[in-house]
Formats: structure tokens, sequence, C-alpha cells
């Protein structure tokens, strides 16, 4: 397979520029104690994120009227009494694929 050189420096660009912003602040930072009021406010970015993701699949916005997605959200209660009740990850996110497989397999 021949590469030509515009596409191998295109991707490369691309790789350059993506790592760059994902790199660069943990290696200027890592040095340097946070104080901790800032180490506080990152320690909610993971969940913001996380609630961001789950509230943008229950809630569907079709034209100007907002409505719930029914299954989705009787997969995410369980799901989440299952994160709080065994506080592990893994758990959490098998608990979460198979009732959502199930879901769509049987109700969707």
């Amino acid at each position: 397979m021949k590469v030509d050189m515009d596409v191998l420096l295109i991707i490369l660009g691309g790789a350059i520029v993506t790592l760059i912003p994902r790199v660069l602040p943990f290696l200027l930072v890592r040095n340097i104690r946070l104080p901790q009021p800032v180490l506080k406010w990152l320690s909610f970015i993971p969940i913001c994120i996380l609630s961001a993701l789950v509230i943008q699949s229950v809630i569907i916005k079709e034209g100007t009227s907002i409505s719930i997605d029914w299954p989705v959200l009787m997969v995410i209660v369980p799901t989440a009494l299952a994160a709080v009740w065994t506080k592990s990850l893994s758990v959490t996110v098998v608990v979460g694929v198979l009732l959502m497989a199930l879901t769509r397999a049987f109700i969707i």
C-alpha cells in the first residue's frame, strides 16, 4: 500500500494537534502544587461530564417539545442503584450494558 506524503503529513498534524491540548496541561502542572479549592473543583469534572452524557440520552428534543426516553430512564435507575450499592465502576458498567441490551431486545 502506498501512502501519499500529503496524507501522512495530515495524519501526523492531526495527531500533534490533538495530543498537545491533552498532554501539555499535565506536563505544565505536574510539578506544581495546586491549591485545595482547585483540586476540589477538578474532582467534580468527571461527574459533570457523566451527568451531561446521561441527561442527553434521557431527554429527547423534537422540534419545540421535550420528552423523556422512558426505556433509557428505566435502565438508568437500577444502574445508578448498582453504582451506589457496589461503588464499583466495573459492576456499574456491566449492569448498565446488560440492562440496556435487555431493554433494547425486549422493549424497544
